[in-house]
């Protein structure tokens, strides 16, 4: 008997061996994306293949993942290795090239991207713990107090990665007379000396800590001629009853114009008028200006400073006592400085809120402290920050201006029993309308002028330093968000003074162009968040992305607390 078979199901399985048949031998094309990135040792990059389909007349264009199904490979294993999953690990600083390919439908198809692993940077990888702690740089130098430096800490983890750690350690000064840190990484000077500059992380799974240590040296300020002092406060009010209170003698130098704390310096000595009614300490090594309360009445306190040549200068407070009972002990309360003047919009000054009590510590800074808030007489203007959580690291007392004129910051600190303390300080952005050139001057720009747009309420502080080995020849400049130029300058390149770490305040989503210029030094490359771009900052769409000789230039948009390394060897 013959089985009898219908000539459709020939038919039917004439058309279903094509449509069974097609595989990845019909796929046309193949991408690779990112074509491009940097990652730090450690890191790791996530690279997709994508495939087009569409040959033939009759057939639409259509697009799929193929990332899994793909062969990776790495040029250069040593630098970089890459998983089935499309997946690189960086090993090693260099470059190497990363490519999927698969059967097409005109044989083996590939695509490739360039991976280039930097020697520091936070890169694309996850930190498994710090283990190690390095501060950049290891050691500086102010001329004067007053001056600041910026310190980066970088930490490396268990995988080798390097991770910008500045803005998640605690720093802190060894010797706060000579100069103290922000928690920003931000060292001013006060008076001469040096002092160890120290970064502390403590790692949140394990809670085990990591260090770094930088110096940094003040080479003048103790031994300037002081023009004037002051003693803060002016004026006190003590109980008869031994009540004490700390006085501040600040002098004025004359070279620079800064406010240095000689209250316990050898050039200071402190008297009293009626020492019956008050006294006051002078000449010891554990505290000046410490004066006691001891019988009704009103006594002159004196501060006179004695200059290496020979002049004085000195300044008064009044300190009246009272046979009432001794108050909550904070007596008195002090911004300073008293008045700060700035002269472009966005710029920032920090106030500082002083506390003398009647109980040790007589002195204290209360800039932070969660019993003190801060106030702007012109908070849309002139805003201030403040901070009643009480965190040091803070920033409270820091003043920004978007507007030209002035304002009045008030600084209030609540005492145990309810009662406020309050001061007051100014802050100052004179209204100087630009000018046209004409033929004897040039075009002035102005200052804080009303004409000018309003400003980015947001701010970005950017820091470049060099990652390079070099220490002789090279520089790095930007211009201002509105075209200032060289409001960001630093390297030894640059004749006007500089160092190996410099910053500059952004509205935050500003594009800024870096620029390194020809100097003479071997150019080595950007870290990966700025992007190589030409003069213009229009990024650059093919290698080579640099030059050894230059100049280079590179773009980057502006978030939080921005870092831009660039190689010079």
């Amino acid at each position: 008997m013959f089985d009898r078979v219908s000539p459709r199901v020939f038919l039917l399985l004439g058309l279903a061996l094509p449509i069974a048949g097609c595989t990845t031998s019909q796929i046309d094309t193949i991408a690779v994306s990112p074509t491009t990135d940097t990652v730090s040792i450690g890191g790791t990059v996530p690279f997709t293949a994508t495939a087009t389909t569409g040959h033939g007349s009759n057939h639409p264009v259509t697009t799929s993942n193929v990332t899994d199904t793909a062969t990776w490979t790495s040029s250069n294993p040593s630098v970089a290795t890459v998983n089935a999953s499309g997946v690189a690990t960086a090993v090693a600083a260099g470059t190497t090239t990363i490519t999927a390919s698969m059967n097409g439908y005109t044989g083996v198809l590939s695509a490739s991207a360039a991976l280039t692993v930097a020697s520091a940077g936070t890169g694309s990888g996850t930190v498994s713990g710090i283990t190690g702690l390095s501060i950049i740089p290891g050691s500086q130098a102010v001329a004067v107090p007053g001056e600041t430096s910026q310190f980066i800490a970088i930490g490396t983890t268990s995988g080798g990665a390097t991770v910008d750690m500045t803005s998640d350690v605690a720093w802190s000064s060894s010797t706060v007379q000579i100069a103290t840190i922000a928690g920003n990484g931000l060292a001013t000077a006060l008076t001469e000396g040096s002092t160890t500059i120290v970064a502390l992380y403590t790692n949140p799974s394990g809670g085990s800590t990591v260090t770094g240590t930088a110096t940094l040296t003040v080479a003048a300020g103790s031994t300037e001629k002081y023009t004037a002092v002051t003693i803060v406060p002016s004026s006190e009010s003590l109980s008869a009853s031994g009540q004490s209170s700390q006085l501040i003698a600040l002098a004025t130098s004359g070279t620079t114009g800064l406010e240095v704390d000689v209250t316990n310096s050898a050039q200071t000595a402190w008297t009293s008028s009626v020492s019956s009614y008050a006294t006051v300490t002078s000449g010891l090594p554990s505290g000046n200006g410490m004066v006691t309360g001891f019988s009704p009445g009103t006594a002159t306190i004196t501060a006179e400073v004695t200059n290496p040549d020979g002049s004085t200068v000195s300044s008064t407070a009044t300190v009246t006592t009272t046979s009432t009972p001794a108050p909550e002990p904070l007596i008195s309360l002090t911004i300073i400085p008293s008045s700060i003047t700035v002269n472009d919009f966005e710029l920032t000054g920090q106030f500082l809120a002083i506390g003398t009590y009647s109980v040790a510590p007589y002195v204290r800074d209360v800039t932070n402290s969660p019993a003190t808030t801060w106030l702007s007489s012109e908070p849309e203007f002139f805003p201030v920050d403040t901070n009643s959580g009480g965190n040091p690291g803070a920033s409270a007392g820091l003043v920004t201006n978007y507007a030209g004129g002035s304002a009045v910051i008030i600084a209030e600190t609540a005492s145990t029993d309810g009662t406020i303390q309050t001061a007051s300080a100014t802050y100052n952005c004179p209204v100087i309308a630009p000018s046209p050139a004409t033929a004897d001057e040039p075009a002035q720009q102005g200052s804080c002028y009303t004409g000018e747009p309003p400003a980015n309420g947001l701010l970005d502080t950017l820091t470049v330093y060099n990652e390079g080995l070099n220490t002789t020849n090279w520089e790095v400049t930007a211009s201002s968000a509105t075209g200032t130029a060289d409001v960001l300058h630093c390297g030894p390149g640059w004749t006007g003074g500089g160092g190996s770490v410099c910053t500059a305040t952004y509205p935050v989503g500003a594009s800024v162009v870096l620029t390194a210029p020809n100097t003479g030094a071997q150019f080595g490359g950007w870290s990966y968040n700025c992007v190589p771009s030409n003069s213009a900052g229009v990024p650059l769409a093919a290698p080579p992305y640099f030059t050894a000789a230059g100049p280079n230039y590179c773009v980057i948009s502006l978030s939080t607390n921005d870092t831009v390394g660039a190689i010079f060897n």
